[in-house]
């Protein structure tokens, strides 16, 4: 087996149990070493998915806890790429893995503790477990709870994660949610916020993304998704009242996938635009950008908008915090919980309220230099070493009520 720092570049190991099928990565201790010290393995799941929430969540806790805790053993088992595993269809070959090849992988590797960092542990886990709940959105909103095998599949997430020995939130709004919902007592359900990546930072020199996306010299960004529950219709509304920004050469940039479809869970961004009224140059499209280009993307908008109706935490408005840009948020769900007094927190539906904040930034560089300084400043208070820290406590509590 080969042991290491995860990155980009780790080598695995294949291990087959009976069959089911894993990789092993991870930091190696001596046996000698791991007395009275704690082996603790995560669902990796999501690891070659960088590109998700949960995939971005497990590789910045995971190596953030491999550079603070030298004392325990952390690895890494995910899904192998090849044989092993039953011929099901793929959404039935992760619910193989989550329920039965993870925690019989856990159990072979005599684990102390196991972390499924989203929402899919297993009912009967056999080892100690912490899982992370990001949100309960298919709980929370009817349009999101999917087909009759998705909300089956939901309701087993739900009750394996009522087993769980702890539970992670990245939120106070979603612990909240955690315990109306999953009827747990508050006690078993810890906060531990996210952070923003350490390359999330005010970049200077932003021409080589302003040419390879053709940007506007002068921005309103929103970078998301384009599904119900991210209101984009809200912003379109909004700038389509700022008419005197526009023929001074603003633009809404407007940075998601989907556009094409239209429908209730998928509202096309294009006609909401002609139905304000709204030019057809007065909107950029950049469709999926790269997470490299992100920092020098944020740092060049003249602010942030981000309307959504729900979010478990909301990272990009943390993100265009680190990197200088004004931020303006829905004051729902966890959004002010993030976004404090550095940004402008806004009722989501009003199209008028979001006008008349938009037209007060962009027209006051005093204020946008303030809000700059003032998003840095509250970035800075989040993490990942701190979040590493929190979740170490998080270990240490639940494998010592067991000792």
């Amino acid at each position: 087996m080969y042991f290491g720092k995860a990155t980009d570049e780790h080598r695995w190991t294949q291990k087959n149990y009976l069959c089911e099928s894993v990789f092993i990565c991870g930091s190696h201790l001596s046996l000698d070493t791991r007395i009275n010290q704690m082996k603790i393995i995560f669902n990796a799941n999501f690891w070659n998915q960088p590109n998700t929430g949960s995939g971005q969540y497990l590789r910045a806790l995971f190596n953030a806890l491999q550079e603070l805790d030298t004392s325990n053993e952390y690895e890494l088992i995910e899904p192998a790429a090849v044989g092993g595993q039953p011929s099901f269809a793929e959404n039935l070959a992760k619910v193989w893995f989550e329920q039965i090849a993870f925690p019989r992988a856990c159990q072979r590797e005599r684990a102390d503790l196991a972390h499924v960092p989203y929402f899919g542990s297993a009912l009967f886990p056999g080892t100690r477990t912490v899982v992370t709940i990001h949100d309960l959105i298919p709980m929370l909103l009817p349009l999101y709870r999917g087909s009759l095998l998705v909300r089956a599949y939901t309701q087993l997430a739900a009750l394996s994660a009522r087993r769980a020995d702890a539970i992670i939130a990245d939120s106070t709004c979603s612990q909240r949610d955690i315990v109306r919902l999953l009827r747990v007592p508050e006690s078993r359900v810890r906060v531990v916020y996210l952070a923003a990546d350490a390359r999330f930072r005010p970049v200077a020199d932003t021409r080589a993304v302003a040419d390879k996306y053709t940007l506007p010299d002068q921005f309103v960004l929103y970078l998301g998704g384009f599904d119900q529950r991210k209101n984009v219709r809200v912003i379109i509304e909004a700038f389509a009242q700022l008419d005197e920004f526009y023929r001074a050469g603003w633009r809404l940039v407007l940075s998601g996938v989907k556009l094409g479809e239209d429908s209730m869970f998928f509202p096309d961004p294009r006609r909401i635009a002609r139905e304000a009224n709204l030019p057809d140059d007065a909107i950029q499209y950049l469709g999926w950008v790269n997470e490299a280009d992100k920092p020098a993307l944020y740092s060049r908008a003249g602010a942030f908008v981000f309307p959504s109706l729900y979010e478990g935490f909301g990272l990009p408005p943390l993100e265009a915090m680190a990197c200088g840009t004004p931020v303006l948020a829905s004051n729902a769900s966890s959004l002010p919980e993030i976004i404090g007094d550095a940004g402008i927190l806004l009722e989501p539906n009003d199209a008028r309220a979001w006008a008349d904040a938009l037209r007060a930034v962009l027209a006051d560089e005093t204020r946008r230099a303030t809000m700059r300084e003032r998003g840095i400043a509250h970035a800075r208070k989040f993490s990942w070493r701190r979040a590493a820290e929190e979740t170490l406590a998080v270990y240490t509590t639940v494998v010592g009520a067991f000792n």
